[in-house]
């Protein structure tokens, strides 16, 4: 045995306070976020499809980027970004698929008399 003070881990003198480390959290909301929430709602309300892509990427990107220790209780989940995301996809191109192209009526002819 050796005769190192300090050494035995069951001795009381070296017990320390149990503390648990400070959190992340940032009173800020998250800006990107909440620029894609933005975004897709115009998207919604413009139907303009060349955006709503830039919007989903952007949207995936918050996710991949998160960090859960350092959001605010109750703030706006990434998830439902990604969510609101596709649904500004859907709703820009929904169209193209319910309405389709018109199709060509021929006119009637008039008849001679």
């Amino acid at each position: 045995m050796s005769g190192v003070a300090g050494d035995d881990p069951r001795d009381p003198a070296g017990e320390t306070k149990l503390t648990f480390p400070e959190s992340w959290q940032v009173e800020s909301s998250d800006g990107l976020s909440a620029s894609v929430m933005f975004i897709s709602g115009l998207i919604m309300v413009t139907r303009n499809r060349y955006l709503a892509w830039p919007s989903l990427l952007l949207s995936i990107n918050s996710v991949i980027n998160q960090h859960p220790l350092r959001t605010k209780e109750g703030g706006n989940s990434p998830i439902s970004t990604v969510i609101l995301g596709v649904s500004a996809l859907l709703a820009s191109y929904l169209p193209l698929v319910m309405i389709g192209p018109q199709k060509q009526v021929p006119l009637p002819v008039p008849e001679a008399q």
